[in-house]
């Protein structure tokens, strides 16, 4: 449960809170709004009950917190004279505002019903609610976890192979770097 847990801070970090590994042509586009169609009760209902069913908000849970954190952050590096009261405020600030990690899930649940039809969704629940549902969702944040390390690996792997053949093309033109 702890290694999901961190799993899924990683992705609600990826969530938008931390735009560090974006590109800065990326950050200053505006976000795209996405479209989404009017979806039934009913499908809400299983979108919420399949986002439940694999603990979304565990990927959200921080994200007012981070959010305050990043903002204050940003102001005392403006505002050094005010460092103590940035601090206070933050406080303030993160109160007045708890809880509203929970309209990043009413979005995730009109995102999924936009995505797939109200059957599809039931068949998901029936699905996740099945034993080899039941085994996705307690095993695939730790599949995914040992792909992205296999990624990681790989890539710095290749990097080696892609850097050694420039070094190689580079040799052939009389030019070590």
């Amino acid at each position: 449960m702890k290694r999901l847990s961190r799993i899924l801070s990683a992705a609600g970090l990826a969530l938008g809170l931390a735009l560090t590994g974006v590109p800065a042509w990326a950050q200053q586009q505006p976000p795209q709004p996405v479209q989404i169609k009017p979806a039934s009760p009913a499908a809400l209902a299983a979108a919420k009950e399949i986002l439940a069913m694999k603990k979304a908000n565990e990927m959200y849970a921080g994200a007012v917190p981070n959010i305050v954190q990043q903002a204050k952050g940003a102001l005392i590096q403006s505002n050094l004279n005010y460092q103590k009261d940035l601090n206070e405020v933050a406080v303030i600030v993160a109160q007045s505002l708890a809880g509203r990690e929970n309209e990043i899930g009413e979005g995730m649940a009109k995102v999924y019903a936009n995505e797939f039809t109200e059957q599809e969704l039931k068949d998901l629940v029936t699905f996740y609610k099945s034993p080899l549902g039941q085994k996705l969702l307690t095993t695939e944040p730790r599949a995914i976890q040992f792909s992205m390390s296999y990624m990681n690996q790989w890539a710095q792997q290749f990097a080696e192979t892609v850097n050694a053949q420039f070094r190689a093309e580079m040799r052939k033109r009389g030019k070590e770097i």
